[in-house]
């Protein structure tokens, strides 16, 4: 732990002004992939990212396993996430959260929502969501078919939120103003899947909550559910955080760098070359010497020179 930069009373008459430090530190970032495959540097971009962000204002640094869902967890990928990431000399704060060990924390979010009747269950298949859909920002926008009431016959399947349409706004730090209306652009959504699974917009809501977390950092893909987890967030009674959602690395087809585009991991030899590619991806401009450097001076550099403002 760092020192308080409290004064004694006789230090501060003396002409010295007092730091009152806060309990929890101002800044709470984190890193939150998915272990569906090694890190790739996509992932490597986004944890940099927010490792800087956090890291040039003295702040914390996170890091969760959104591991929900075991269909598409590939074995020994946390692990080897977390391997990646000590090799390039990201060191996180405290303990690792996994996600499938926190189904309790969701279902008590889930019984809260249902205590104020704000969940219903579904059982509509995709298909008939899809004939009887518009589309809306994010797919198919849900019809609000079992909104009223299943009849008990009725096999539910899903949870799903009641949405509003009033105007949810976000003030992203890279992209301005992001607004939605979410009962008309997206639909009440789901918060468990039929097969038990909770969504992934109820998890980040309830772990960023718990974790105190203050700050997001994340890939451009993510900005669309951005208003689903503030609705949610408003409904729980949590505090929303600042966001900040980062260009997305894509391969030469134009596509997001993942495991379905079959992105190549980034391998652990010669961690400062990619480093270096990665502060260059977001606008950061390190002097060619640093090639030369270890990953101690490279990060030395990248923390004291560090411009969110130069992220394109």
């Amino acid at each position: 732990m760092h020192h308080s930069a409290r004064l004694t009373n006789e230090q501060s008459t003396a002409g010295f002004k007092t730091i009152q430090e806060p309990a929890f530190p101002t800044y709470r970032g984190r890193f939150a992939p998915s272990p569906t495959g090694p890190l790739h540097f996509g992932s490597l971009v986004a944890a940099v990212a927010s490792y800087l962000e956090a890291k040039s204002r003295n702040g914390e640094w996170l890091v969760r396993i959104e591991n929900l869902d075991p269909s598409r967890e590939i074995p020994g990928a946390s692990k080897e996430i977390l391997n990646a990431l000590e090799i390039f000399g990201m060191e996180w704060d405290g303990e690792v959260i996994y996600q499938n060990r926190r189904s309790e924390a969701y279902q008590a979010a889930l019984t809260l929502l249902k205590s104020r009747n704000l969940i219903y269950p579904c059982a509509c298949s995709r298909k008939e969501i899809a004939d009887s859909s518009i589309i809306g920002i994010d797919g198919p926008v849900y019809p609000g078919t079992c909104r009223g009431n299943l009849p008990d016959t009725a096999r539910a399947r899903a949870l799903r939120v009641r949405t509003g349409n009033n105007l949810i706004e976000i003030k992203d730090e890279l992209r301005g103003l992001i607004r939605q209306r979410l009962e008309s652009d997206i639909g009440d959504f789901i918060l468990r899947r039929a097969d038990g699974v909770f969504a992934y917009q109820l998890a980040v809501v309830v772990d960023d909550a718990e974790q105190g977390v203050t700050h997001v950092v994340r890939g451009k893909d993510l900005l669309n559910s951005t208003p689903r987890q503030v609705h949610l967030q408003q409904l729980l009674g949590y505090s929303t955080p600042a966001y900040m959602h980062l260009p997305v690395v894509v391969n030469t087809q134009g596509e997001k760098l993942s495991k379905q585009t079959r992105a190549t991991p980034v391998a652990p030899v010669d961690p400062v070359s990619q480093l270096i590619k990665a502060v260059r991806f977001l606008g950061q401009e390190p002097p060619a010497e640093l090639i030369e450097s270890n990953i101690v001076s490279f990060w030395e550099w990248a923390r004291k020179n560090w411009k969110s403002e130069l992220i394109p």
